[in-house]
């Protein structure tokens, strides 16, 4: 049994596609519902982002959905075991057709990554990971039609890749509102960025965060943000 344990839940990621990561664990410190009553995880995947929100958030009600079968069983277990079940609704759909009767006020997702290149060999870690099940063109319409006229959706992917999605995005009126570049060291360019857009418009907030130190420890920064989850940080 492959395991990650947090400081308040345990996540079981043996069967899934996507492990837990240090983008994953960034994404769900640094989201922001505000005073969103309801949120939605697109591609829950072991759960991680909705248990995170969970715990920042505890009138928070939480929709999670996930395609794949094998990520939906870890998620629906990791949930199912943790003190914030109550909190959490988990969904085995396709987010192109998944059925609602409402519209969320925040949406948070950390999607396949890659629209170019070879897809991995490992059938679920292509799911995961590569942009063939879940367009970028069409996580944005999904983000259109779910999202509230004043909700919001923060989401992680490569610079690049982060680069041609809010473009896109903007073009089918939703517009960024906050950004955070992720350098994994003082000496490397970004390589991640978090960003939240919006049907509504406004001055967008810019800021940068460094992971690792030269020498390999956290940096400050990153251990205050992440403080709340991972055990080796006290």
């Amino acid at each position: 049994m492959s395991q990650f344990r947090f400081k308040q839940f345990v996540i079981d990621h043996g069967d899934c596609g996507m492990k837990v990561s240090t983008d994953g664990v960034l994404l769900g410190a640094w989201s922001q519902p505000g005073t969103a009553s309801n949120s939605l995880d697109i591609g829950t995947g072991t759960g991680l982002l909705a248990l995170m929100l969970a715990q920042r958030f505890p009138s928070l009600s939480l929709t999670a959905v996930e395609y794949d079968t094998a990520a939906f069983r870890c998620a629906e277990l990791n949930v199912k075991h943790s003190c914030f079940a109550r909190q959490i609704q988990v969904h085995h759909a396709d987010i192109n057709a998944f059925e609602r009767t409402e519209q969320w006020q925040h949406i948070v997702c950390n999607p396949p990554y890659f629209t170019s290149g070879a897809p991995s060999s490992n059938q679920q870690r292509a799911v995961a990971r590569h942009a063939n099940t879940l367009s970028h063109p069409a996580l944005i319409a999904c983000l259109q039609g779910l999202l509230t006229p004043t909700g919001c959706a923060d989401l992680i992917l490569p610079s690049k890749e982060a680069d041609a999605f809010i473009h896109s995005a903007q073009g089918q009126g939703l517009f960024l509102r906050r950004q955070l570049s992720v350098r994994p060291t003082p000496d490397k360019l970004p390589s991640r960025l978090l960003f939240t857009l919006s049907p509504t418009t406004g001055a967008v907030r810019s800021d940068t965060i460094v992971v690792r130190e030269r020498d390999g420890a956290y940096t400050q920064a990153f251990a205050d943000l992440t403080r709340a989850f991972y055990l080796k940080l006290s």
